[in-house]
């Protein structure tokens, strides 16, 4: 399954990738284009030496927390570009974009850089799809919805099987029962989704094994 991003999607209940040199299990990915991937990383959080060294995630060192340390937490990012668009994978519960962009300035959306995030939102459910289109605005929707916006992406969602009928449309006990027979595959068609929305393809084995670059970017 090195083809595409859908594999992501089918790990997304994997366990920790902690035991490993990169990552698997739990995978949020946010990516971006209409801006150079240096310049997003950095948006992010990323240290310039840091990013300037490209260093792979296998050979990242993740700085063990002291008790008392006022440090700020930090989680790994590998990261990558694919056609027009930069990506950045991480597997901490969380996409660090989807955390920050309401509230942190450089992280903002700006007019014509357009950015998806699939957030896995494991601490804190349910998990979602955010897209900011490059018009300075963001829209988002859980999984099994469209954003609502009526563009390509949420043509993409309801081409993948990623969009789920709605209680308006068929009542809640007809809802129920079909998440319930088909909520297994919604990580799987949500992120095939938006692989072929951004002609994404990121390979799954350079990602397990910890072959690609990766930065230490703080919680926000």
């Amino acid at each position: 399954m090195s083809d595409g991003i859908a594999w992501i999607g089918a790990h997304s209940t994997t366990g920790s990738s902690a035991a490993l040199p990169g990552m698997l299990g739990g995978i949020s990915l946010t990516c971006a284009r209409g801006v150079d991937a240096d310049e997003f990383l950095i948006a992010l959080g990323a240290d310039l030496d840091e990013l300037a060294s490209r260093t792979t995630c296998k050979d990242l060192v993740v700085p063990a927390r002291r008790r008392g340390d006022q440090s700020p937490h930090v989680n790994r990012a590998m990261y990558g570009t694919c056609g027009d668009w930069v990506y950045v994978l991480e597997d901490w519960g969380m996409a660090t974009w989807a955390t920050g962009y309401r509230r942190v300035e450089s992280m903002r959306p700006a007019p014509n850089e357009e950015i998806v995030c699939v957030t896995m939102n494991s601490c804190s459910p349910p998990q979602r799809i955010i897209h900011a289109p490059g018009d300075g605005r963001a829209w988002q929707a859980e999984f099994g919805e469209d954003t609502g916006e009526g563009s390509a992406l949420d043509a993409a969602l309801h081409a993948a099987g990623a969009v789920f009928p709605s209680i308006r449309e068929v009542g809640e006990a007809s809802v129920v029962a079909y998440h319930e027979e088909h909520g297994p595959r919604l990580p799987v068609a949500v992120f095939t989704a938006v692989g072929n929305y951004c002609g994404l393809s990121i390979d799954q084995e350079a990602v397990q094994a910890g072959d690609l670059p990766a930065v230490l970017i703080p919680m926000v």
